[in-house]
This record gives C-alpha cells, structure tokens and sequence, in this order.
C-alpha cells in the first residue's frame, strides 16, 4: 500500500514538473510570438515610412521613374529580409547558417545574372547622364535609328525601315553614341566632282545660287563652297551648308538633285573614271 502511494506521489510530482516546465515553455513562446508580432507590425510601419521618404527624395533630385522603381523595390527586399531574420532570431532559431546560405544564394545569382547586372549598371547611367532620350536619332554599336523604348536592361531603336533593335544597355553606356539631336542645327558636306578643264569660278557661282534658292539653308554660318581635291579624273568641289535639324534629310536629297540637274543645264560636266593606255608598237 505504502508502495503504491509513493508510486502515485512521484508521477505526481513528475506530471505537476512537467506542466510547469510545458507552461512556462508555452509562456515563453507566447511572449516571443507576441514579440515577433509586434517587431514584425513596426517594422512594415518603418519600412513603409522609409519608402515614402525615399521616394518624395527620387522625386526631388529628378531620378528616372525606372530607376527609382527598381531602387525603392530593392531597399524593400532588403529590409524585408532583414526583418525577416530579425524575427526568427528573436524566436530562438540560429540564424547563422540561414545568414551563410543566403550570402552563398546571392553569390550564385549574381554570377548567373553578372551579364544582366552589367546591363542593368549600364542602364542606370544612362537614365541618369542622358546621352539620348525618347524620340532622339541615335547612332551606337553599328544601329542607327530613333529610340523608343529606354528599359532599364536594354534600348529599344526603330530603324529607318522600321526595324525594331533591342540594344544591351551594358555595351551600349560603354562605347561610342552618336545622337544627331542634341543640336539645333546640322552641316550638310556634300562633295561634287566636275570635269578637269570646266570653270571653277563658274562652277562655284552656279553652286552659290543653287544654296540661295533654297529657303532651309541657313545663312548663319554662311555656306561654304572649295576645291577639296584634286582627284585622278574630277576635280572635287566641297559643299558645305548648315540647316535646321529636322531639315537635314529633306534639304540633302534636293540639294544633290538640284546641282545634278542644274550643273547639266550649265554645261558641268560630271566626270566618269578614266583610263589612258598607251600602246608602244613593236618595230
């Protein structure tokens, strides 16, 4: 009897340590999850505020909409992430190698992506610097056409024959750009060869009034005529004209056709290529 009294009395006390221990296990939990809610609920408040700072900050300095985009989503992840581990560190897990594994994750995706990184770096220069904008006629990595699209990867031009041509951005911030639409005005070159023994003076009279015909031609600075080489069969006259941007094209096509037609009216003589030979016959 005494026995089974004694049995009964210590699962009692085992039962009651263990409820206590469970308790206070439970207690603690709570109190960590409560925790966990509450740093979790003030740390959306803060990341939220900072992201409205940010973004009146962008705003402010002008930033590109895509580059403010990208930047406002990435300081997010970043600070979701932390708080993240912020969270789980306070319930009691290690978060070393949590730490180690992500570290190694961003490794891996960084070298998988280090093209698209170097697009994308090339990409933030140019929506910040500007070399071109939305609409501008561009010259780059042997394309040249308007630019459409300025994405933050790569840049979008429609060639003369209305081809779309997606251009990395990587490549294209480090290498040469030509934009004809930075500048007002344009000089046309054009370079006519005439007939060796024709008038020069004649010639560039002729030219000069073909120049003055035309309206688009400005004459700030003032057009430009000169014998520019001495070629094997022509003498080659430069001409030299400043137009208004949007005018370049049109202005370049009538002038050639103006001076081809109006030189044949005068008497200019356009010059084909020519060969002498000279036969020396046997005696």
């Amino acid at each position: 009897m005494n026995r089974l009294f004694i049995t009964e009395h210590v699962n009692l006390e085992l039962l009651g340590t263990y409820l206590n221990g469970f308790v206070g296990k439970t207690l603690d939990f709570g109190i960590r999850l409560i925790a966990c809610v509450l740093i979790y609920w003030i740390g959306r408040k803060i990341i939220r505020y900072i992201d409205r700072i940010l973004t009146k900050v962008l705003s402010k300095k002008g930033i590109d909409q895509s580059i403010a985009s990208f930047l406002k989503s990435m300081i997010n992840i970043i600070l979701t992430v932390v708080l993240i581990i912020t969270i789980i560190n306070r319930l009691g897990v290690d978060t070393t190698s949590f730490v180690a594994i992500l570290a190694s994750a961003g490794i891996a995706i960084g070298m998988a992506l280090s093209g698209n990184l170097q697009n994308f770096a090339g990409g933030v220069i140019i929506l910040l610097f500007k070399p071109f904008r939305i609409g501008d006629y561009i010259l780059a990595q042997g394309q040249e056409g308007t630019v459409k699209e300025i994405n933050i990867l790569n840049t979008k031009i429609i060639t003369g024959d209305n081809r779309g041509v997606y251009i990395p951005n990587g490549g294209l911030s480090g290498n040469v750009i030509i934009n004809y639409n930075n500048e007002k005005t344009r000089r046309i070159d054009l370079v006519v060869g005439i007939d060796y023994g024709t008038d020069y003076d004649y010639a560039q009279r002729t030219s000069l009034e073909i120049i003055r015909e035309d309206k688009r031609i400005l004459d700030n600075p003032s057009p430009f005529v000169a014998i520019k080489n001495l070629s094997e069969s022509s003498v080659d006259i430069l001409i030299r004209v400043w137009v208004k941007r949007d005018d370049y094209w049109d202005v370049y096509f009538n002038l050639n056709e103006r001076i081809y037609k109006t030189f044949n009216d005068k008497g200019i003589g356009f010059p084909f290529p020519q060969m002498t030979v000279h036969l020396d016959k046997g005696k």
